[in-house]
């Protein structure tokens, strides 16, 4: 179900939702770089404001990536009329420290039902092949209007 077909929603279109509706999407620098029908591939460039203690990228920026990219996944499937989706659970496992770069999520769904959408996104320091994180999420879709 991941992967195949086009996006019900374009990158501009998101980023024009992101930009109004999730204001903090844009100050973090959060992008999508790559859409298709159920898989979403996004970025949360290295900024000293997203650090901890130690030079590690913080849970809270690795987890505000996750919800972003996961979001850009249900509305890939769902389009820009239901934009409305909204967050119902986010479980995150941290598996390695981040290294102070780039950080990358490849989010998937796995089940989207009517009113409910259920995926994961896996989360890598940019030019690295072990993930650094695993979450999963599940998504309440509004009604079609």
């Amino acid at each position: 179900m991941t992967g195949k077909g086009a996006s019900r929603i374009t990158i501009d279109e998101f980023d024009a939702i992101t930009r109004t509706a999730l204001p903090m999407a844009g100050s973090m620098g959060l992008r999508v770089e790559k859409m298709t029908a159920g898989a979403v591939t996004a970025r949360l460039p290295h900024a000293a404001q997203h650090l901890r203690p130690g030079g590690t990228i913080a849970g809270p920026a690795m987890m505000a990536l996750a919800d972003y990219t996961m979001y850009a996944v249900v509305l890939s499937m769902v389009g820009p009329a239901r934009a409305e989706a909204v967050t119902v659970n986010l479980n995150i496992n941290f598996l390695s420290r981040p290294e102070p770069r780039d950080l990358l999520a490849e989010g998937r769904i796995v089940k989207l039902g009517r009113r409910l959408a259920f995926g994961e996104v896996s989360l890598y320091s940019d030019g690295r092949a072990d993930p650094v994180a695993h979450v999963t999420a599940s998504y309440s879709i509004p009604p079609e209007k």
